[in-house]
């Protein structure tokens, strides 16, 4: 079936194709054939490493607390980077010169900052301020204040190019029935947004997610990449544990983006009409309109529209 954005292939694509799919599954096979040969030769298949993933230690001993680590620095990252970005990006917007070039200044200095070097800097603020944060907590924190600073920023520009996404005269027509520029903002560019950004914000959550691993590499966070070193220095199955722990990043965000393609789905049914069509009985017809007609001339002063 053909579109304007798609032809319907011929008998040489379709051969192509074909041809094509056939090539890609034999290199697949063969690259996942030679992974497993690599790991078999270096004794990584043996049972004995995989064992203690059967069992319920390794799991609530080191994963199951690692990963609610991760779940914990990554949700709290969210519910502030999220609103703090959006008001950045609507400040980017601003009438006015010296708000828009705060927020400008903001967004441009964290952004081009590394997150890594954030959570570096904000660990090193904790322990040289007069906060009463503890040694156990303080790894946290500073996960999370780089987050927060890294990804608001970058949410910021996100929610700007979805609000300038918006035809120009949703904003005209806005001020055309009165409404004030908050007012415009609030009830109705922003929830016409939403639909446009939610794929960008929740590509950004994911980033959120995987950079909680930084916090466990330099910072000594018991997120769960960091419980995968104690795991396997207790249990001596490096790479098994690299690949159950990749296994359950890939689990995780795969129910991040299925919640938020079922999202993004519901917004969009919610925004359409519904398409009520008025039955014969319902109109009130006018017998002027019948017996002159629109546009003819007839008792209308030979305008028609």
């Amino acid at each position: 079936m053909s579109s304007v954005l798609y032809d319907t292939p011929g008998p040489r694509a379709k051969r192509r194709n074909i041809l094509l799919s056939v090539v890609f599954t034999l290199l697949l096979a063969l690259l996942l054939w030679w992974v497993w040969r690599t790991m078999d030769d270096n004794n990584q298949l043996e049972w004995d490493l995989w064992q203690p993933f059967t069992t319920g230690e390794a799991w609530t001993t080191y994963l199951l607390p690692g990963l609610a680590d991760t779940l914990k620095a990554a949700a709290i990252s969210m519910v502030i980077a999220l609103p703090l970005g959006a008001v950045f990006g609507i400040a980017r917007m601003s009438d006015h010169a010296w708000v828009r070039g705060v927020a400008g200044t903001v967004v441009e200095f964290f952004r081009a900052i590394p997150v890594l070097l954030l959570m570096l800097f904000a660990n090193e603020l904790y322990v040289r301020s007069s906060l009463n944060i503890s040694s156990e907590e303080r790894p946290l924190y500073a996960v999370v204040t780089g987050l927060v600073l890294y990804n608001a920023s970058v949410l910021a520009e996100v929610v700007r190019a979805g609000i300038l996404s918006l035809p120009r005269g949703q904003t005209e027509a806005a001020y055309a029935v009165g409404l004030r520029k908050g007012q415009t903002m609030t009830s109705i560019l922003l929830p016409q947004a939403v639909t446009a950004m939610l794929p960008a914000i929740v590509s950004q959550l994911v980033v959120i997610v995987k950079d909680t691993a930084l916090g466990g590499v330099m910072l000594g966070f018991t997120e769960l990449l960091n419980a995968r070193q104690t795991l396997a220095a207790n249990y001596a199955n490096v790479i098994p544990s690299f690949i159950v722990v990749a296994i359950i990043y890939i689990i995780v965000n795969f129910i991040l983006t299925s919640f938020a393609s079922w999202l993004e789905q519901r917004l969009r049914r919610s925004k359409k009409s519904t398409g009520a069509v008025l039955g014969e009985d319902t109109v009130e017809v006018n017998p002027a309109a019948v017996r002159g007609g629109f546009g003819t001339g007839e008792n209308t002063g030979g305008g028609g529209f």
